[in-house]
């Protein structure tokens, strides 16, 4: 992690906008986006240089953002440098943001597209597990095993399968807006979270975690 990111704002170390950035007004698209009152005037408070509005965006969605960057990062600690990459390039870009899409997902996209590039940085490097090994499964709580091993073979799945099922299952993203993020069509989203689960499952099965039905 970079100084200073956890002692004061999370993620919020961003600079302030030169005054003839200031007072951009949000542009939208054909079939503008829906958004929360509240969250719009976050983002065009955001938008005139208020800090304090863009902290609250980030303590709304960075548990989402990180999410994103873990889910292609497999680590922590790089991930957390990501996350906090992202929402310096979001606020960066804000102007940009077009209200014809959910912010959600116009964010989660710029998150998605910064840890590539820090993966592709690292490409040489060997990458850690997502968790660790347990030291010893035999004193462990059943529950606490199966779903260390849930973890493990998720982190082990590819990341075509391992970004959509993170979004899917661990912060609940509907199916479309991962389509979104991830550019992709919605019934290929479907069916990598179905080639996911089977992964998954032959994973488990091989571990012992579960019995295999056909077995």
């Amino acid at each position: 992690m970079k100084a200073g990111v956890w002692s004061a704002a999370p993620w919020t170390t961003v600079q302030e906008k030169p005054a003839g950035e200031k007072g951009c007004i949000l542009r939208a698209g054909k079939g503008a986006a829906a958004l929360p009152a509240e969250e719009l005037e976050l983002i065009q408070r955001s938008l005139n240089g208020d800090l304090e509005a863009w902290g609250e965006i980030v303590t709304r969605y960075k548990e989402a953002v990180f999410a994103v960057t873990l889910s292609i990062l497999r680590n922590w600690a790089d991930a957390e440098d990501a996350t906090q990459d992202a929402f310096i390039r979001a606020y960066e870009n804000l102007r940009h943001y077009d209200l014809s899409r959910k912010f959600s997902t116009w964010l989660f996209t710029v998150a998605a597209n910064v840890a590539k590039n820090a993966l592709r940085k690292r490409k040489r490097q060997k990458e850690p597990p997502l968790v660790e090994a347990e030291d010893d499964p035999a004193e462990e709580v059943h529950q606490d095993l199966r779903l260390a091993a849930v973890r493990r073979a998720v982190a082990d799945l590819p990341e075509v399968y391992r970004m959509p099922v993170m979004l899917y299952y661990w912060h609940g993203l509907p199916v479309e807006e991962i389509a979104q993020v991830l550019g992709i069509p919605s019934g290929t989203v479907k069916t990598r979270l179905y080639r996911a689960r089977a992964l998954i499952r032959a994973k488990l099965v091989e571990e012992g975690v579960i019995r295999d039905a056909v077995g």
